[in-house]
Formats: structure tokens, sequence, C-alpha cells
């Protein structure tokens, strides 16, 4: 069934098919993302306003929207051209004036005639301490009370759309919705007291009281499941797909990596151990392995993966490490070197900046099988790049990577093992959003040694201060980060900031004590710049927040952040991460500008109380919400229209749990449950799951 099915046809015809929808409306239409009649049944009402009847509007609190019963009393025609046209009604208890601008002639004589008796609706102000209600949204003969909804939704608009045009598309849309099988488990129904999806699709767009507009309304959070349901049985297919698709079975013989467990100084981390194990028996398998290695800053990740790397190399392959930048890639490689030495195998990195014949050479030996670990940018990619045979690809900071490129780095090997690693703690809601296809390892133990972080906060107006622990540090033979704000969108003022805190430090600290890095530079600049820092020519590094993610300088023990509270909290606990890597006490100033506002203050104190990544990422997901947190442009978390992922985590996974049990029970969506929730992929525009379903 790879076409869609004839019930569905009218919902995905053009807009221009529903009651009031010409092409330039439709054009209209689209600035809210709308397309389709389908996508007007998942627009919902984001308020309502109560348009019960009153008895009088005496005594409410004005303004507001009232409506009442009233007699048409006289009518004052304007003075002068473009003036108020006045007409004064009683209600039962006081009267009051319904003002209109423009009046055309003797229009208003002949439908409101003196006399007659009307309900009229509308917002209604004091003006000079009269009571009136401008341009009334309804006025209606008694016998037609009812063409008045009591509770009228308010639907979001954009420019070209009134409501009343919304509220008519959208009834045209409902009307449309065909009689469809139940999709959802039928316990989770009668546990969530969901009704049909037609029955709440109906609801949810005829509100009778402002709570029905509440993500919590049953009708609303039946729509959400059926949006996260959707999403999770196409993650769950990619799973099976993936999982059905022949990988080769790299069989580890713990040869070298007992090797450099024997070199190192410490022992793994019990959950270092067990990523290992879970990793190792995975790339054993026939199955293309698909995981995600999940560790708080300084879990010690990089150790695993390059377990992971030597077993592909025991099974007599190769192995590929990528990271996001060069800086990145190039520091890998300074911290895998020793390990590899004692291993006794091949380590190169391969980045955009070799040229010529030294890559030439590189790409030789790549193809021969003579490098046995490749580390590299997404130069990686490229075409020309061959390997003799790629049994694992190990991507860093997996959010810089969207699901296509995870699949085109699978390619270059036949059927290569993929393992992501992120140093971003994600809050379970959105793990499971982005990466429900994948298993999941996670580092939650800190290797022995790593001492904690002191976190302090502190006003910018102790500067001062600050400086002369700067100071006393960098007399101590330490050196320290110093990260400027994030002064509004636009990276030039950051840079400003950047160059005037950089000119103030060197002017207090001495020429040559400070060095600059700022996103701005070329990337030569910049990674010369970050190597002075390394080998501790310069003591302070002042950095817009390129250092976020990776750099490892084990002698800097003091982290400032000017103008903590401008910062994600995720960020500010990534910065951070970059101190405590040494065996020196470290600390973090988190520098404020007084007076922080309550949820300001909250935030930084999070980070005081606890160095805990996972509790901080949930909280800052509970204060801020999805897209901040990760910057939804490129972060690969799908948009959803009802569904929200901040307030209904849970039943993101209960949505998980229910996809992947009934492709466990019906892989081929077949059963009446299964037809139905193929109608439901078809319904949220997962066309990529029909496909996979007709590809598996």
């Amino acid at each position: 069934m790879s076409t869609r099915p004839e019930p569905l046809f009218a919902l995905f015809a053009g807009l221009e098919s529903l009651p009031g929808v010409g092409p330039k409306t439709a054009q209209h239409f689209a600035g809210l993302g709308i397309a389709a009649p389908r996508d007007l049944l998942f627009t919902l009402p984001q308020s309502g306003i109560d348009r019960r009847m009153l008895l009088t509007v005496e005594g409410a609190a004005l303004p507001a929207t009232l409506t009442v019963a009233v007699t048409i009393g006289k009518h004052s025609p304007p003075r002068n051209k473009g003036g108020a046209y006045r007409i004064h009604v009683e209600d039962s208890q006081t009267s009051f004036q319904l003002v209109f601008f423009h009046a055309r002639g003797t229009y208003w004589e002949q439908t409101l005639t003196e006399g007659s008796r009307r309900i009229v609706s509308g917002r209604v102000e004091l003006f000079e301490n009269v009571p009136q209600m401008v341009h009334p949204d309804f006025t209606v003969p008694e016998a037609e009370a009812d063409s008045i909804p009591r509770f009228e939704p308010v639907y979001p608009l954009t420019h070209g759309i009134t409501q009343k045009l919304m509220y008519k598309a959208t009834r045209g849309a409902l009307a449309l919705v065909p009689a469809m099988g139940e999709w959802i488990d039928p316990g989770q129904m009668a546990k969530a007291g969901w009704t049909h999806f037609m029955t709440a699709v109906k609801r949810a767009h005829d509100p009778e009281k402002i709570s029905d507009i509440s993500a919590l309304d049953p009708a609303r959070e039946r729509l959400a499941y059926d949006e996260l349901l959707a999403h999770q049985i196409t993650l769950a297919l990619a799973r099976q797909v993936e999982r059905r698709k022949k990988g080769r079975s790299a069989k580890a013989t713990g040869r070298l990596q007992k090797k450099v467990l024997t070199s190192l100084p410490y022992s793994p981390t019990g959950a270092q151990s067990r990523a290992i194990a879970e990793i190792v028996a995975d790339m054993g398998t026939e199955q293309r392995m698909n995981r995600l290695l999940q560790g708080d800053v300084g879990a010690g990740k990089t150790l695993v993966a390059f377990m992971a790397l030597l077993a592909a190399v025991e099974a007599g392959g190769q192995g590929v490490l990528m990271a996001p930048t060069e800086i990145l890639a190039r520091q890998h490689l300074q911290g895998l070197r020793p390990l590899a030495q004692s291993a006794g195998v091949v380590l190169e990195i391969l980045t955009g900046r070799d040229k010529g014949g030294e890559r030439a050479l590189k790409l030789a030996a790549l193809e021969r099988g003579d490098i046995h670990i490749l580390v590299g940018t997404h130069a990686v990619f490229q075409e020309a790049v061959v390997f003799h045979d790629l049994r694992l690809a190990v991507v860093d900071e997996q959010h810089r990577f969207g699901v296509r490129q995870r699949l085109e780095l699978g390619r270059k090997g036949r059927q290569a093992d993929v393992l992501v690693m992120t140093a971003t703690p994600i809050p379970r809601s959105l793990a499971l959003a982005q990466y429900g296809d994948m298993d999941v390892s996670v580092l939650d133990e800190k290797p022995p040694g790593r001492k904690p972080i002191q976190t302090v906060l502190i006003s910018t107006d102790r500067y001062e201060q600050v400086i002369d622990r700067l100071r006393a540090a960098i007399a101590d033979g330490r050196q320290c980060y110093w990260v400027c704000p994030l002064v509004g969108e636009s990276e030039v003022s950051d840079l400003t900031a950047a160059e005037e805190r950089f000119k103030r430090l060197r002017a207090a600290l001495g020429e040559g004590v400070v060095g600059l890095v700022h996103g701005q530079m070329p990337p030569a600049d910049k990674d010369a710049a970050m190597a002075a820092f390394q080998r501790g020519e310069s003591k302070l590094l002042v950095a817009t927040t390129v250092i976020e993610v990776g750099v490892d300088v084990p002698n800097a023990s003091i982290m400032v952040i000017e103008r903590a509270e401008s910062f994600g909290l995720a960020q500010l606990h990534q910065l951070r991460g970059r101190v405590g890597r040494g065996s020196a006490a470290s600390s973090c100033l988190l520098m404020y500008q007084a007076p922080l506002s309550e949820t300001g203050r909250q935030r930084l104190e999070v980070l005081r109380e606890t160095e805990d990544g996972f509790v901080i990422a949930e909280t800052d997901l509970k204060m801020r919400g999805t897209g901040d947190l990760i910057g939804t442009a490129q972060s690969g978390v799908p948009r959803f229209r009802i569904a929200d992922l901040e307030k209904q985590a849970a039943l993101m996974a209960v949505a998980q749990s229910d996809a992947r049990k009934l492709l466990h029970d019906d892989p081929r969506l077949q059963s009446d449950r299964g037809r139905a929730a193929r109608m439901l992929l078809w319904l949220m525009r997962q066309d990529e799951a029909i496909r996979l379903i007709s590809v598996g």
C-alpha cells in the first residue's frame, strides 16, 4: 500500500476545495504551514471567547466580550464624514451604545430598526464613562440566538486570514474526516479515557470552556498521542529495517583492547565497562549496530569509542572517528595517539586541510588498509575517500549531524556499524524523539580522580575581585578561561564584546598572557590560538562559545562565564566541563548582571547544586522548552503541531513502547490495528514510514 488510501484523498486535496478558500487565500494559509485540509485538523484553537448570554452589561469588569439581548433605540448619525455612527440600546438593566465607523448611508437604519429586539455580542469598553460596543461581532434577531457560539474558538492567524475564515475552513476540513479503524492499543485507550479520533478532533475544535484548550484535555491529549505514535512507529520501522539489514559480524578477539587497558594508569568505571561490552556484543552480531553513546562531560566516552574502534581492527577491519570541527578532530588525535601506540595500531587524521601529495598518500594508505583508524571531520564524506574495509563509524557530537549523514557514513563501508556519541545529556523525552530508532548506552559515572568543580555565583560589579583571583591562579602556574556573553543574535556584536574584554584583560594581566578565540576568526588563526593555550604559552583564553565542545587542557582550573544568565543551562554545564580535567582543584565563576530575575536565579542555582548533566538537562527542558534547548533548526527533533515534548514526555515513552510492541506482534502491519496504523501514518504525512513497510 504505497499510494495514499482513497478515504484520505479529500483531506489531502488543495485548500481551494474548502468553502470560502480561493487561490489567494490558499497562499495566505501557507504562512501558517497549512497546505491541505488535513493541516487544518491539526491547527487547534489557542484560546476562546465566552459568548454565553448575560442579562446586562452592568457590573461587568470592562473591557470584556459580552453577549446580551437589547432593544434598539435612537440612531445618531455622524456629524462629519468618517465620524462615529451611534445607536443607543437598552438591555434589561442599563443602556449603552453600539458604535460603527464608516457607516454606509441608511444601512443601519434598515438593519437595526428602532424598537426591534436583537442579540448583540462584542467587546464592550468604557468611553467617557459610557459603555460602548464598537463594531459588534454579532447582531442577530432573538430567533437566531443559536447562531452565536456559546464559546467561540480563537485560532492562530496570519496576514490575510480572519477568525471567521479560519472557523469556516476548519469546519469544512472536519466534514472530510473519514471513518477509520482504531490504531491506539485498546488498553491504553481505556486507561487514558480517550475517545475515537473523529470524536476527539471535533471536540478539540469545539471547546466549551477555557480548560478544554489545555494540553491535558482528553481530546487534545489523544491527538498529541496520535502524532507521537506516528513518529515512534516511523522510528521503530527504521530500526526494524536497519536490524534486518545484513550487518557483518565483527568478532573482536580482545587482544588489542587488553594491551590498552593494561597500559592505562586507572581502571575503567563500571559504566564504561558495561558500555564497551554492549557495543562489542552488538558488533559481533550479524545485524548492523545503530547505537547512541550518551555520556556527561568527562564521563570517558573517548575511551569507550576507542575500544570499539579496536574491536573493529581486531576483526580485521578499519574504524573511523568523525568530529564536527578540525580542533576537535586534532584533539581526538592527540588523546588517542598514546593509546594507539600501546596497541600497536596505525592512527591517522584526514581533514579539509590535507592537500596535494600528502593527501594522496593518506588516501592510498587508507584504501590499502595500512591505516587502521582514521580520525577526521566531515571531509571523510567525500567521494575520493575509500576504505579498504570499514567496519565501524563513530560520530562525535551527533546533533551536528543529521540522520542523513549517519546513513551516508554507514554506506562508506559495506554494512558498517554506527556508533554515535554525544556529550549533551538529553532529557529522556527528547532522546526518544530524536534517537528513538537507536539503542542507547549511557555513561552515568565519573572516572576516578575527577575532582568536583566548585561553582560560585558572583555579580559583575565584583569584576576587580575576579581579576585578582585570576592573577593569583596564573602566578601559581594555572590557566584560565574567560567566556564572553552572547550579545543578541549577531556574531558581529558578540565579536566586539569579546575583543573589548580581551583588551581590558590584557591591560590588567599583561602582554602575551591573554589569548583570544572567536567564531569569526579564520580556522588557522583559531587553531593557532587554541594550540598556544594547549601548550601553556597563553595563560588566559578569552573566548566566545566556540570552546564549548571538547577542548581539553588539563592545566586549566578556572572558568569565568560572563553574563551567565544569558546562556542555556546545558551550555553552561558544557562550558564548566572544560575545567576539572587535571589534578588541581577547579572552580567555575558564573558572573551575572544584577538584579537577576527569579527564574534566572533558579537556573544558576541548579548549576551550583549539581554536576549531574541529566538533572541539569531535565531542569533546563522544564524551564525553557524544547526549541531553545537544542536550537531546533538544526537538531533533527521533529516539530509537532499538537504534542508538547516538555509537558508530554511521559506520553512519548508510552508511544515508543506501544509502537515497538505493535511492530513486534505485526511487523508488516496487516492486522486490523496494523491497517489502521498505516492509515495513521498517511494521515500524519509519514510517507517515509510507508516506504519502509514496503521495503521491509
